[in-house]
């Protein structure tokens, strides 16, 4: 058995400690938000988050996630009220929505290191997200508004008393 926390909630899994997380999540919990893509850690459809740091499930064995904390899309909130997923959608980001689960991972695990990341952080951080459609501009731009909107949000809320709602 190993177990984890999967988005906020441990869980156990019974399985070859060699088996890749993406086939555990996929296949063992259905979580098929997780994109099989390429299998060999290139084209970033499998992104989760490890401890907040965005990973490949393709390529990560189960024994390697052990005790640690995994977020895969469907821990981000469904009703799209992320920042990112805001801006998913303002900008028209998906074409064809594959590569979607991963590039929005990768962009919130962004957003969470760096609060305003300019053009180098962005290819940075998104590298080896591949997406066929060559949505990359309103990717960049997604993340840009996002994160104005992030420290803008912030901003605000600092701005108010204690105890007083945003």
């Amino acid at each position: 058995m190993i177990s984890f926390t999967l988005n906020e909630k441990v869980i156990e899994v019974d399985a070859d400690p060699s088996m890749p997380l993406l086939w555990a999540l996929r296949d063992l919990l259905d979580m098929t938000g997780t994109k099989y893509g390429c299998g060999i850690a290139q084209c970033g459809a499998c992104t989760v988050h490890m401890d907040g740091n965005a990973v490949r499930s393709c390529v990560m064995p189960l024994s390697a996630v052990a005790g640690k904390k995994i977020k895969t899309i469907e821990g981000l909130p469904s009703d799209a009220s992320h920042v990112i997923q805001q801006a998913w959608l303002e900008h028209n980001v998906p074409q064809c929505g594959y590569c979607q689960s991963g590039q929005i991972m990768s962009a919130v695990a962004l957003l969470e290191s760096n609060q305003n990341p300019d053009d180098a952080a962005i290819d940075t951080a998104m590298q080896g997200n591949i997406c066929r459609c060559g949505t990359y501009p309103r990717i960049k731009a997604a993340i840009k508004d996002a994160a104005k909107k992030q420290t803008a949000s912030y901003n605000y809320n600092l701005g108010k008393n204690v105890g007083e709602q945003a």
